[in-house]
């Protein structure tokens, strides 16, 4: 009975280990994901800004597409 305990602390080790090594890993994503939405958000302001600047053409967005 034993070594039934030392196996079950064993596997609960390697999963904890395991359930710690994904946590880091969401948590790197989550990071990349804000960083990459904030760089999005600078470069929609971006053309936006630039659509703007261009004088009296439609911006882009606001276009309807060539087959309606």
């Amino acid at each position: 009975m034993t070594d039934r305990i030392a196996q079950l602390e064993e596997q609960i080790a390697h999963l904890q280990r395991m359930v710690d090594e994904l946590s880091d890993i969401v948590r790197i994503q989550g990071e990349t994901l804000d960083r990459m939405a904030r760089r999005v958000g600078a470069l929609i302001e971006r053309e936006a800004e630039r659509e703007a600047d261009g004088g009296a053409q439609i911006p882009l967005a606001d276009q309807r597409p060539p087959h309606w």
